[in-house]
């Protein structure tokens, strides 16, 4: 008995023929389907929103069955940060030093107005979209936008997660002629 099963770009084969019950598959799957089903998210709860994003996690919400309940507060350990709220530009350097310190690969969403467009706050003190200092996956809109939205969010940045190549990002890049002849010349 044989069965296949394809998705968008992730196709696993199975058959019960073949001794030793092998599942055959691409890499690229595989890491996708761990990192998709393993996203520690990260809480910038700068406003508002952040009560919003407190509520995703509670009971009612559940983001645990996304494999998300672990919140991290530690940079090193999360791989999703989750802008809530409005970014003033004094926080704004913070929130890129955190940015950059969380581990590749790392991707972002944006709770909120105030974090995707700087919402109503058309002021001197008010970045107008965090998407001006860090790259943004999702934007969820609204002000505040309800915790199903985060979970729709949560669920969409999982599907882009799922198509990503990942194989290529662990392969180191060769360095070519040019840099290495550089190189010499300096030292």
């Amino acid at each position: 008995m044989g069965l296949t099963i394809s998705m968008q770009n992730t196709t696993i084969a199975y058959d019960s023929k073949v001794e030793g019950e092998v599942i055959v598959t691409q890499a690229d799957a595989v890491i996708n389907w761990i990192r998709k089903h393993s996203v520690w998210p990260m809480p910038m709860g700068l406003a508002c929103c952040a009560i919003e994003l407190m509520g995703a996690g509670g009971a009612r919400f559940d983001i645990s069955r996304f494999g998300m309940e672990v919140m991290r507060f530690s940079p090193r350990q999360a791989d999703c940060m989750i802008v809530a709220g409005t970014v003033t530009y004094k926080m704004a350097e913070v929130v890129r030093r955190i940015y950059d310190q969380m581990a590749e690969p790392k991707w972002v969403v944006a709770m909120g107005a105030c974090a995707s467009t700087g919402g109503m706050y058309r002021s001197y003190a008010t970045l107008q979209g965090v998407d001006n200092i860090i790259p943004v996956d999702v934007y969820i809109s609204g002000c505040p936008p309800r915790p199903e939205a985060l979970l729709d969010a949560m669920i969409k940045l999982q599907d882009k997660i799922g198509t990503e190549r990942s194989v290529k990002n662990l392969i180191p890049k060769k360095a070519d002629s040019a840099e290495l002849a550089g190189a010499a010349k300096e030292s």
